[in-house]
């Protein structure tokens, strides 16, 4: 999918929300148990409850693999249902994977070839030699981990390079190893073939964020459960073609228990969405 095809849909659905699709089998409503693939049929009946309400939706790998070759299979059984039931959504296979160039290369064919996601998280740690193989797709789309919204972010990603220290982009100030990470890779490939991880509860720092990288998109999690704000998100994060995926997981797809789980993830989605709609139109 192209940015502008993107920035289209974002337009057109008045919504730049994707869906986390976390499923964990211990959590999904009891009565889909008894399906002969369960969490399939939980994605399914979620993507076709939220799927105008969204721009994208977001597989994060690891609870398919803890089912092992069952979950794999459901994996893609979801991937290909979204690809030909859906094929305005932006797909991110959420893996972080990152590794030695021949490695990387592998994974690149394994999501965004053989799956056929529109992107990857990769964790770029290792440099740009590990992150170049996802970057030779047409059309695919690279999202780097820059500053993550969980607790442990603060151990590492905030870290002081340089106690004075002017960028190439003009932050004067301790250079922190974030932004080191995001002033080096944004050579590595362009807004075109490149994102960013950002979490909404960092949302006070997109505002520097922005200096070195104005025109990125920026996947940003957080928000729901995680306690992130949409609205100081939409503030200090959003540019001329809005340049945000914010994600919801669990208080999206977990947001009912009952038979109904699906139009109950929708009601969260659609709150959202309408939240959205309004950010759209003040800043846009």
């Amino acid at each position: 999918m192209t940015r502008s095809e993107l920035f289209e849909n974002i337009k057109r659905k008045k919504s730049f929300l994707c869906v986390g699709l976390d499923t964990d089998i211990s959590k999904i409503p009891k009565h889909l148990l008894n399906s002969e693939d369960p969490v399939f049929e939980f994605n399914k009946q979620i993507i076709d409850s939220t799927k105008d309400l969204c721009v994208s939706f977001k597989p994060n790998m690891a609870f398919y693999e803890t089912q092992g070759a069952k979950g794999w299979i459901s994996l893609e059984k979801t991937i290909n249902y979204i690809n030909q039931n859906c094929p305005d959504i932006f797909t991110i296979a959420d893996a972080k994977r990152g590794d030695i160039g021949n490695t990387s290369k592998m994974y690149a064919k394994a999501f965004l070839e053989t799956l056929n996601f529109d992107s990857i998280t990769v964790a770029p740690y290792m440099g740009e030699d590990s992150v170049a193989p996802f970057l030779e797709y047409k059309n695919k789309w690279v999202i780097v981990l820059a500053l993550t919204s969980n607790k442990g972010a603060f151990d590492f990603q905030t870290l002081a390079l340089n106690p004075i220290f002017i960028s190439e982009s003009g932050i004067i100030g301790e250079q922190l190893l974030y932004q080191q990470v995001l002033e080096t890779s944004k050579k590595w490939g362009n807004s075109d073939n490149m994102m960013y991880v950002v979490g909404a509860t960092k949302a006070e720092m997109l505002a520097d964020i922005r200096k070195i990288i104005p025109d990125n998109f920026l996947l940003v999690p957080g928000v729901g459960a995680q306690g992130g704000s949409l609205q100081e998100v939409a503030k200090y994060g959003m540019n001329k073609e809005c340049g945000l995926l914010v994600n919801s997981s669990r208080g999206i797809i977990y947001a009912g228990t009952g038979e109904d789980f699906a139009d109950k993830a929708r009601e969260e989605a659609l709150i959202l969405q309408k939240e959205m709609k309004q950010l759209l139109e003040n800043y846009l």
